[in-house]
């Protein structure tokens, strides 16, 4: 039974640079349809996969409070009229720092939210138009103290590093504007470059400065160091947190647990099954007034494909994988079937096995694709 919850807001003010995320720019599109949509989506989906129980609810985009006060509202009592909220453990929404006003974040907190996640990815004002986002470093203090006064207390924010023209010194600021917002929870990630972006145009033209590779793990290092000397701990390969404070949601992917997700392009992992929805909105909409659930492709996983993923998601936790835990769900013993990767990662000093886990080394935290490809079958 699924016990968490992902919905996927595909609405933006602004297309952030790097983003590939199923989104699209506000203005003119069907917002109003689009919740009315989700929420027969929800409802169709638990008449066929039903629950009694949900832990965890994250929303997610695009940009969730780039909605108008009445569409927020609306969100949030659909999600309390067709999901049962009342086991609720977490409820996350995904925030932009120029969008919250005082009336966004009393709706949210009427609302049942308890969480907020903020993409603030850089406390230098000049990065943040290079990498196309559109609010300020002093709305980011603004909306975590609007925040604070009315009792948010679980608040994370998204920071990012080897972004183009970022110097050590731009990274060792924000990290310490971090530290100085006395928040429990920081998600922090290198900058990828995927298709379809406008940085990717830029890198095929040469037009993008990087930091260098050398320079990218010299960065990694520093955040791994500075947030351990704040008092953070690092529970996931680009996640530190207060003990405790750990995103309840995010543990439900890398532990590999089933989850749904609803909206234009979100994913869900049912009964062994990953299915992904529409993406375009209009298509989306259509799909769900046809009374027909919005899936673009469904597929079940076979018990190989399954341990595999047991494997490559329980190792970005630092904590890494339970032997007991994976043999009680598979019915084989880890160390044996893998016995090979195993044997020649820790020789290469990229994994540890000990206390009944299978664990990164902290070299290995810095190698992690290279780790986690050696347990999928070609």
């Amino acid at each position: 039974m699924a016990k968490a919850v992902y919905i996927h807001i595909p609405f933006c003010t602004q297309i952030c640079h790097y983003c590939d995320f199923n989104k699209v720019y506000l203005n003119r599109q069907p917002v109003d349809d689009y919740l009315i949509a989700l929420k027969k989506e929800i409802h169709m989906t638990l008449e066929e996969a039903p629950t009694s129980l949900i832990e965890t609810v994250f929303i997610g985009g695009g940009t969730p409070t780039a909605l108008n006060e009445s569409q927020l509202e609306f969100l949030l009592e659909s999600i309390h009229q067709t999901l049962p909220t009342n086991t609720l453990k977490e409820f996350t929404i995904e925030a932009n720092p120029g969008d919250l006003n005082g009336e966004k974040i009393r709706l949210l907190k009427d609302g049942g939210v308890n969480r907020l996640s903020l993409g603030v990815q850089t406390f230098n004002n000049e990065l943040l138009k290079k990498i196309g986002r559109n609010h300020s470093v002093q709305q980011v203090y603004e909306t975590v103290d609007a925040a604070k006064k009315y009792d948010f207390e679980n608040i994370s924010i998204d920071l990012m590093y080897r972004l183009p023209g970022q110097s050590m010194k731009d990274l060792r600021h924000s990290l310490l504007e971090f530290k100085n917002l006395q928040i429990p929870h920081a998600s922090i990630y290198s900058l990828i470059i995927e298709p379809k972006t406008i940085f990717y145009n830029l890198m095929r033209k040469g037009k993008l400065p990087l930091p260098s590779e050398d320079v990218e793990a010299d960065m990694y290092q520093f955040i791994i160091d500075e947030m351990a000397s704040y008092g953070y701990k690092q529970y996931e390969i680009s996640n530190f947190s207060k003990p405790g404070l750990e995103s309840r949601h995010n543990l439900v992917y890398w532990n590999n647990e089933s989850y749904y997700g609803f909206g234009a392009g979100a994913h869900s992992y049912l009964h062994g099954i990953r299915s992904s929805n529409i993406g375009p909105v209009n298509h989306y909409i259509q799909a769900v007034n046809a009374h027909r659930l919005p899936k673009r492709e469904k597929r079940s996983l076979t018990k190989q494909e399954q341990m595999e993923e047991e494997m490559f998601l329980g190792l970005r936790k630092t904590a890494g994988v339970s032997v007991s835990k994976f043999t009680q769900k598979y019915g084989i013993d880890p160390l044996h079937h893998y016995d090979k990767q195993i044997t020649q990662l820790v020789e290469k000093g990229l994994l540890e096995v000990g206390d009944g886990q299978i664990r990164l080394t902290k070299k290995g935290l810095f190698f992690g694709n290279v780790v986690f490809q050696s347990f999928i079958e070609v």
